[in-house]
């Protein structure tokens, strides 16, 4: 499956998917005009993929910098479709970077965590 790599803009994240390592990055700022427009695709692509990757592992990490709430349910989305592969067999790990300086996104973070059943999930202070 060839890479889905989406430039981030000033409203929209950059999305860095990488299917053959099986490595995927959402980073930067999430409050698209259109929000189901923006994450549909990307998120069809994650569920057609890893309906085909078996027991593979995947890596998956958020460095976000802000979101909204219509941006949340999509991540919560990604999320599911993550945890749902760890419930099949694949080793998840997913990532959460989040500035020091920035408690909003560390409880962001822990909140989306927890949900996690199956995938593993890191919490991780970006590096300065």
């Amino acid at each position: 499956m060839t890479p889905l790599m989406i430039a981030g803009t000033e409203r929209a994240p950059h999305i860095a998917f990488d299917f053959e390592k099986n490595s995927f990055r959402i980073a930067g700022e999430s409050y698209p005009e259109d929000v189901t427009l923006f994450f549909s695709p990307v998120i069809e692509a994650l569920e057609t993929h890893l309906k085909t990757n078996g027991t593979a592992p995947v890596r998956f990490e958020f460095e976000l910098i802000y979101f909204n709430s219509s941006s949340a349910k999509a991540i919560m989305t990604i999320m599911e479709i993550l945890d749902a592969a760890a419930k099949d067999g694949a080793q998840v790990d997913v990532f959460w970077f989040y500035d020091a300086e920035d408690d909003t996104m560390e409880e962001l973070g822990e909140e989306f965590g927890e949900d996690l059943e199956h995938a593993t999930f890191h919490l991780k202070e970006m590096a300065t």
